[in-house]
């Protein structure tokens, strides 16, 4: 027997002691006849019962098992260890643990903000009452059932958490082993071996995890549909395209939870397949340096679209391009009268198909003169038949979201809360220098254009990004950069200040003549109306001591193939 096991004996009482003994060996002699890891959905009591003889005190020695069992490979990711599967009959990819630490951090932030609102409200509430009632408020008698109610319920419930396609469930796992103050974590998935490795590694990894998550066997699409406003949090992470899953997703959350909801199917929200984004997310996308931006507009513009039906909206938190995907965290909430400004939130695209100059054009407008401010349809277009630049047509995209997709407060919050616990995330770089980069960001600039594009279309130098940066905020306008690309200008600045700037460089950085019909020729056939200044302004560039953009930590470090297919072999001189 181990030494664990003994000193636990030893400390009980002796008729304790005996059975306790007594249950021990009989786990520890017959554990290759029971197998320690069976299949819970088949005998949960006996499942249950050996999880507690093969822990010593309050710790599981979870840990043991696979040693016991004959030591299958494991593959540990934060405080979760789930056991690797080399037939890919399960999904799992390595490089999603930048996901997966994002996650955990923002769920972390959210329920200490969960747990802000709720004491904001009770002192709202404290504060209603006449004071001639502050003596008597103990009273259930006279303060009424719904005050006694609200003083039991002075900390909210622990955030009921679904994990709508759980896969191995390291996911749920990790929320259960890693979030403090986390409720029940639903794990769903309709596949058969999925559940039943995820019911192995919820066992695997000790009592904790098997106290809180619970896996299961659904369609998540029905799930979801028939437990309305129940979790706090939903997190939506399927393989391509949430598109099916959001109409169920955004009625399955509580008022005022958090939307987890992932894409990967980006050469679809990218413009490469601007026919399927239509038919999966109801928006055209158009092909330019902002694309990656304008598919975290597309996500977030579907998921508008899919709430308003059921008079609910939302309000994104964060919403990151990483690696080979988009991920958006957005708070849901019901009111139907913020619902009928839903339309001032979505936005046109135009876009030159010559000097890729782009206008946004609002699908809804408020009247001034009207006191309800009721939205209204917009009038006409923003731009002309041709562009006012270089003479060429517009093609036009969304709509969009073009309201702010971050909010800033919330970014800086959680990004001191990674640095103050940076050995526990695995991914601390990656997402750190996300969030760095976000809290940055212009919240009213939709989209962005490229410094290397601007300098491409007049065959031009390129100025410095200082040069630019300075310019723009000596014109009277704000600019910054952009998570997505380490070349993105983000500016309030109209389009036409952007190539007055650029004609007053290339008046002191000469170019070589070109024909006439290029759209950088006829951009600099006309005179600057703005005289721009390139002198540095002192404090215009946030200081960069920190890296905005890190490498990938390894090769081939991008999307895996989906779950059911056989692995490729890579060749030799590729590994």
């Amino acid at each position: 027997m181990p030494p664990s096991v003994q000193r636990t004996v030893e400390s009980l009482p002796w008729p304790l002691a005996i059975l306790r003994f007594t249950s021990m060996t009989l786990a520890f002699g017959f554990s290759r006849f029971l197998n320690l890891r069976i299949n819970s959905s088949i005998n949960p009591i006996l499942s249950l019962w050996l999880a507690s003889c093969s822990c010593s005190s309050s710790t599981a020695s979870a840990s043991e098992l696979p040693e016991i069992a004959g030591g299958p490979e494991t593959i540990r990711e934060g405080r979760a260890e789930i056991f690797a599967d080399k037939s890919n009959s399960v999904f799992y990819n390595k490089a999603q643990v930048n996901n997966r630490d994002l996650s955990v951090a923002v769920l972390r932030w959210f329920i200490l903000k969960r747990q802000e609102e709720h004491d904001i409200k009770l002192k709202a509430r404290h504060t209603e009452i006449p004071p001639e009632q502050h003596a008597n408020e103990l009273d259930p008698a006279i303060t009424g059932s719904e005050d006694t109610a609200l003083r039991e319920e002075s900390n909210p419930k622990p955030p009921k958490v679904l994990e709508a396609l759980a896969a191995s469930g390291l996911r749920a796992i990790r929320y259960a082993l890693e979030v403090d103050g986390i409720g029940e974590v639903i794990a769903v998935d309709n596949n058969e071996v999925a559940i039943e490795a995820c019911k192995k590694n919820i066992y695997h990894n000790g009592i904790l995890a098997s106290s809180k998550v619970v896996p299961h066997l659904a369609d998540a699409r029905i799930y979801m549909l028939t437990h309305p406003k129940e979790f706090d949090v939903v997190d939506l992470d399927p393989y391509g395209s949430p598109a099916a899953f959001l109409d169920s997703a955004v009625q399955c959350v509580a008022d005022g939870g958090i939307l987890m909801c992932s894409a990967t199917d980006m050469a679809v929200l990218a413009g490469g397949n601007a026919e399927v984004c239509f038919s999966k997310y109801g928006s055209y996308p158009v092909r330019g340096k902002y694309c990656h931006e304008m598919a975290l507009r597309i996500l977030l513009a579907c998921i508008e679209s899919h709430a308003i039906r059921h008079k609910r909206y939302i309000v994104p938190v964060i919403s990151v391009h990483m690696d080979f995907y988009i991920r958006v965290f957005v708070r849901i909430f019901t009111s139907a009268s913020t619902v009928k400004s839903s339309p001032l939130k979505f936005s046109h695209v135009y876009q030159c198909v010559g000097c890729s100059s782009f206008h946004l054009q609002n699908v809804g407008r408020i009247n001034p003169k009207d006191k309800r401010n009721i939205a209204l349809p917009s009038i006409c277009p923003t731009v002309p038949q041709e562009c006012s630049e270089c003479a060429h047509k517009f093609v036009m995209g969304g709509p969009i979201w073009s309201d702010p997709i971050h909010q800033k407060e919330w970014a800086a919050s959680i990004l001191s809360n990674i640095r103050a616990m940076s050995g526990v995330f695995q991914a601390y770089a990656k997402i750190s220098a996300i969030l760095t980069s976000i809290s940055e960001e212009l919240p009213n600039a939709p989209l962005f254009v490229s410094l290397h594009s601007l300098s491409a279309t007049l065959k031009c130098t390129n100025p410095t990004m200082v040069m630019f940066h300075s310019s723009i905020r000596n014109a009277g306008y704000q600019i910054s950069g952009s998570h997505v690309d380490p070349l993105a200008l983000k500016t309030d600045a109209p389009m036409s200040v952007i190539w007055d700037i650029m004609r007053c460089w290339v008046k002191l950085h000469p170019v070589k003549s070109q024909p006439e019909n290029c759209p950088g020729s006829r951009i600099l056939s006309q005179e600057p109306q703005l005289q721009a200044s390139f002198s540095q302004v002192t404090g215009g560039l946030v200081a960069r001591k920190i890296p905005r953009f890190v490498p990938n930590p390894e090769k081939y470090w991008g999307p895996k193939m989906k779950a059911g297919r056989p692995l490729k072999a890579l060749p030799n001189e590729k590994l």
